[in-house]
């Protein structure tokens, strides 16, 4: 497409996926081997499993709670400049981290700025990649967000190497710089006042021309009292519990079980590259014809097998049935990240994905704030992992049940004697009949 134009379903919509791809390695994959540095903050710090825990969890919740905002300064500022703008903080804050003489200073510089610098990244570039593809939104969706997988598989072991070659500190210091790419991911973006002016926005005609795209300005939040709405959040609430723990504690259960910590790097890996197959392969296959009313299913099957084998982590004490469970995980893992922002705009419509996005990820931070902690301090109290990835494994299974009882329910009433009200059929954008 020419400069300033829109073209969906490709053109620039592919960079646009590129550029998520990458801002998905420098946030999400970065943040999850933050629990290969688990060990060396606890022997440095000689502070508890709970306490150190709470690094981890900080900047999830940050990230996640901070999510509404990166897509609200999107419409103030830009995508291009909120994406940048992050990047920014998100490096400065892993720089200033390899100074750190305390706990307290890692939660501060390494949590809560890095994580809001990632919440300013990562929701803007989310919400652009559903703005550009509509009939491959799930392939879309899944090669972007690929990019977690990919870059836990490449950075674990370099992290891991880094570590053990420059100490904790070195390692921290030469992340902050790798996620200053963040400004590249930014800088793919299309400008806005140029889309605005020069083309016809994909969602609001009447948008102002010095605002994003990607975020509605005077947004109808009727979404959030969507009956189909508010069964996915309380499902969201069960699965950011349950999918928060086993990153973190992964690589000190299996150092727990003798492994050594190249080989817990590389399970670690594995959980990687298994998630990139879950994007990829779920995301196409999702977006055929035949499967699309499928999606929810696909989704829930996706929790479920998540949670039983989270089960089955206590019974595994070497490294190579850790690395089948890394497997199976990260496979479904990938599988259901993949899928997460396809059922939100399934059932609120594409013209509210940004703000819905933003409440979905802002319903993760208090599960990813606590879980991690309580996952510790169940470590500290029982002296084992068991009942830590147990209650994981149950709170998974919670999220599916969840909404495999609200299909039940929504097929019950559908098969009734009273047919939906002409007023919340004509709500379909907000709740489709088809996604619960």
């Amino acid at each position: 497409a020419s400069k300033g134009q829109v073209t969906k379903e490709g053109g620039w919509g592919w960079m646009v996926v590129a550029a998520c791809f990458l801002a998905t390695i420098c946030t999400r994959a970065v943040t999850r081997c933050v629990s290969i540095f688990f060990v060396e903050f606890q022997l440095h710090f000689g502070r508890d499993y709970s306490t150190t825990a709470w690094i981890h969890s900080l900047i999830d919740c940050t990230t996640m709670l901070c999510a509404p905002l990166g897509g609200f300064l999107s419409n103030r500022l830009s995508c291009r400049a909120t994406i940048m703008l992050g990047g920014l903080l998100s490096s400065v804050g892993l720089v200033i981290s390899c100074f750190a003489s305390s706990l307290e200073h890692l939660y501060v510089s390494m949590s809560i700025l890095t994580g809001f610098g990632f919440a300013l990244s990562y929701t803007p570039s989310i919400a652009m990649v559903g703005r550009y593809f509509s009939k491959r939104k799930a392939l879309a969706y899944g090669i972007a967000q690929s990019g977690s997988g990919i870059g836990t598989f490449i950075l674990a072991p370099v992290v891991q190497f880094l570590i053990d070659q420059y100490s904790w500190r070195g390692a921290l210091l030469i992340l902050g710089g790798f996620v200053s790419n963040l400004c590249v991911c930014g800088a793919l973006m299309r400008p806005v006042v140029e889309i605005a002016k020069h083309s016809e926005p994909l969602v609001n005609t009447k948008a102002p021309r010095g605002r994003c795209r990607c975020f509605q300005p005077g947004e109808d939040f009727g979404f959030l009292v969507s009956p189909d709405f508010l069964v996915l959040c309380l499902s969201f609430l069960f699965l950011a519990y349950g999918c928060s723990t086993p990153v973190v504690y992964l690589v000190p259960f299996a150092l727990s079980k003798g492994v050594d910590h190249k080989q817990a790097a590389f399970i670690m890996s594995i959980f990687g590259i298994s998630g990139i197959v879950g994007n990829v392969t779920f995301g196409w296959i999702t977006d055929r014809k035949c499967l699309k009313r499928y999606r929810m299913l696909s989704y829930m099957l996706a929790v479920a097998v998540e949670g039983l084998s989270c089960l089955w982590v206590p019974f595994l004490h070497s490294f190579v049935p850790l690395t089948m469970f890394a497997v199976v995980y990260g496979y479904f893992d990938g599988a259901y990240v993949a899928l997460l922002p396809v059922v939100t705009s399934d059932a609120v419509g594409s013209a509210y994905l940004t703000s819905a996005l933003g409440v979905v990820y802002f319903l993760h931070g208090v599960p990813y704030l606590v879980s991690p902690p309580i996952g510790g301090w169940l470590v500290d109290v029982t002296g084992t992992y068991t009942a830590t990835f147990l209650v994981s494994g149950a709170s998974y299974i919670c999220s599916a049940a969840v909404l495999a009882v609200a299909m039940l329910v929504r097929r019950a009433c559908r098969s009734g004697p009273k047919a939906l009200s002409p007023e919340h059929v004509s709500t379909s954008t907000v709740c489709h009949q088809d996604v619960i």
